[in-house]
């Protein structure tokens, strides 16, 4: 018998109807949530529980997100979820890194506020105020952005080229300040945006000698413990709080701070609510806050040491963007610490999300698209 057509296309066509078949075959369901993944969740969690508890499951559970340690969110004021990874608990201090920024930047404000500092004066840097120093141009306001225009590398390679390293760790340890202080100008005073662990310890130092005229260490550390426990850390309830502070006793405020992840998401409610405690105390003026969150001038992403979920400009392209302004408001802004630290603070969504863990540089992006996807289960009001 003839065919009447070639069977090469006879085939096909036979397995056509399997093929749609398959195509409409349902999607396998998720695993059962367990009873750890539900109990995380509580009942006044302002979202539908098993879909909240599904994804603050999946930041723990998910593959190629790194290792999630600890996550609490704060929705509305109340506590809507809490979870740890193995090995750690709600009274686990965790490190701050590059968080620590953020509380710097609140500290430099009650400074502001106490009228001890002023933002647009030059810098009270001693060193920098010699007839001829181009450092004289330096502001606080400056040094709050990121645009100071010193010498500092935070990366390097290899990593002891990096500035943050050689200040942290080599020949800057025990005098960070007056390490970061020395280095030159690379760049005019306010003219670019450029990341600095160093900076942040100048402004710490500031802060010091605002508080202190001794020039000894234990002195300086507790000038600046007393004033931050005082006017932050007790009115906030923040009581696991463990600054650290280099021999010469100033802060270590860019990359060293150490508290429980409550503590944390106490810190970032505080920022929510424009600096005031839960009580309704102003701890630093709202208007404060308000410039904190405002992009600066040759960064969008960044306010006064504080990141911004803001839509990258030209001038910031070169360093990607830490957030997800496509996922989440453009109010949302964020403390970020090396290797995936993050409190995320949503004002128009009454939010506070707080992870805490270990991912990579390849690793965090999935990982910040999975707490957008927290984010997303809360309406914007």
């Amino acid at each position: 018998m003839k065919l009447s057509r070639p069977l090469s296309l006879i085939v096909p066509a036979m397995l056509l109807p399997c093929l749609a078949a398959c195509s409409n075959a349902p999607a396998p369901s998720p695993a059962p949530l367990t009873d750890e993944a539900l109990a995380a969740v509580t009942d006044n969690a302002g979202a539908p529980k098993d879909q909240l508890a599904r994804e603050v499951d999946d930041l723990f559970a998910i593959e190629g997100l790194g290792e999630t340690r600890a996550v609490v969110l704060i929705a509305d004021g109340e506590l809507a979820a809490e979870r740890y990874g193995d090995g750690y608990d709600a009274e686990t201090r965790f490190i701050s890194w590059s968080m620590a920024k953020t509380l710097t930047a609140v500290l430099i404000g009650m400074l502001v506020a106490d009228g001890k500092l002023t933002l647009d004066n030059p810098a009270p840097v001693p060193m920098w105020q010699r007839p001829g120093d181009p450092r004289a141009e330096i502001t606080l306001r400056h040094l709050l952005q990121m645009r100071a225009g010193l010498r500092h590398t935070e990366a390097g390679d290899p990593p002891y080229e990096s500035s943050e390293v050689r200040m942290l760790f080599l020949d800057g340890r025990d005098d960070m300040a007056k390490w970061a202080k020395e280095q030159p100008l690379e760049s005019e005073p306010g003219e670019r945006f450029e990341y600095s662990s160093n900076t942040t310890v100048i402004l710490a130092d500031i802060a010091a000698r605002a508080l202190t005229d001794s020039e000894e260490p234990d002195a300086r550390r507790r000038a600046v413990g007393e004033y931050l426990d005082e006017r932050l850390f007790d009115p906030l309830g923040m009581t696991s709080m463990v600054p650290e502070y280099d021999a010469s006793g100033t802060l270590i405020g860019g990359s060293l701070m150490h508290a429980t992840a409550r503590d944390w998401a106490k810190f970032g409610e505080f920022m929510r609510l424009g600096g005031q405690s839960p009580e309704g105390e102003q701890l630093v003026p709202s208007r404060w806050i308000e410039a904190m969150i405002e992009p600066s001038p040759t960064a969008q992403q960044y306010g006064y040491q504080t990141w911004l979920n803001r839509p990258l400009g030209k001038e910031g392209a070169e360093w990607g963007h830490p957030l997800f302004p496509d996922r989440a408001p453009a109010s949302l802004f964020s403390l970020i610490g090396h290797m995936g630290q993050y409190v995320l603070v949503s004002p128009e969504q009454r939010l506070t999300l707080v992870r805490l863990g270990h991912s990579t540089s390849e690793e965090r992006p999935p990982m910040l698209q999975q707490a957008a996807d927290v984010l997303a289960l809360y309406p914007e009001r």
